[in-house]
């Protein structure tokens, strides 16, 4: 237990690192936030709808509780509502994800190599990725993560539906499941740098859940608040460099 506690905190204290690093250098933080804006403006007005428009999906998925009592009929919508909302916000943070780092790679590319030659003495044999096959390598990450977010937020959506857990464990699980997969994305650029396929990226993070989950969690929910990401995103690359580097060592280097 004390070993996880202390695995969190170099999570949390990686990113807070990353956070250093872009608000005391003015061009990377610019450099980082301009992909992460367009994203922002097409994600908030994506959940902006879905938040105006979950009380009539909500009841055009539930036809069968028309008839139920007032109480039973309002308790199983509002879970519904909830559960929908919180599958929505699973799966566009991810997608968000994918599609910033495939809008920008070319930024966040320059991002990861700075931060890697100032803070850890450059990557020896480093891969130049390039915008091509960085947008490749990130749309088909983007593609199996959105995926699988798409499977979780069918889960979290059924298990939404389960009296007080639907409302109280099912959005932590929420939350540890996006930071899970923001994580994975957030490590892609240095990771591959390093010639890591995005098997062994995902085994690397595997190693040490609870550095994994301290890191993402606070980048999944600092995302949540919007436009905080034109912030966050530069930082949680930066970040996101420093923990691919310190989990690097243990992951085997395959051609992507």
């Amino acid at each position: 237990m004390i070993t996880a506690l202390r695995d969190l905190g170099t999570g949390s204290r990686l990113l807070g690192r990353g956070f250093a690093l872009v608000l005391g250098n003015r061009r990377l933080l610019v450099r980082g936030a301009l992909p992460a804006l367009l994203t922002s403006v097409l994600l908030f007005a994506g959940l902006t709808g879905l938040a105006l428009t979950a009380g009539d999906l909500v009841a055009w998925a539930t036809p069968f509780a028309d008839d139920w009592s007032q109480t039973w009929r309002v308790l199983l919508r509002v879970g519904t509502g909830i559960a929908l909302v919180i599958g929505a916000v699973a799966l566009s943070m991810v997608l968000f994800a994918a599609l910033t780092l495939i809008i920008g790679s070319p930024f966040y590319e320059s991002i990861a190599e700075e931060v890697e030659d100032r803070e850890l003495g450059g990557v020896p044999s480093a891969q130049e990725i390039g915008w091509g096959r960085a947008a490749w390598i990130g749309l088909r990450d983007g593609v199996l993560l959105v995926v699988r977010a798409l499977l979780w937020a069918i889960v979290l959506f059924a298990l939404g539906f389960i009296p007080v857990l639907g409302q109280t464990v099912v959005p932590v699980l929420a939350v540890c499941v996006g930071a899970w997969l923001l994580t994975i994305e957030m490590t892609a650029i240095p990771f591959v740098r390093r010639g890591v396929s995005l098997r062994d990226r995902r085994r690397a993070l595997r190693s040490n859940r609870a550095m994994t989950l301290g890191f993402g969690i606070p980048v999944y929910l600092l995302c949540l608040i919007p436009f905080a990401a034109l912030v966050v995103f530069p930082a949680a690359m930066a970040g996101g460099t420093l923990l691919a580097h310190r989990f690097s060592a243990g992951a085997p280097s395959g051609r992507r």
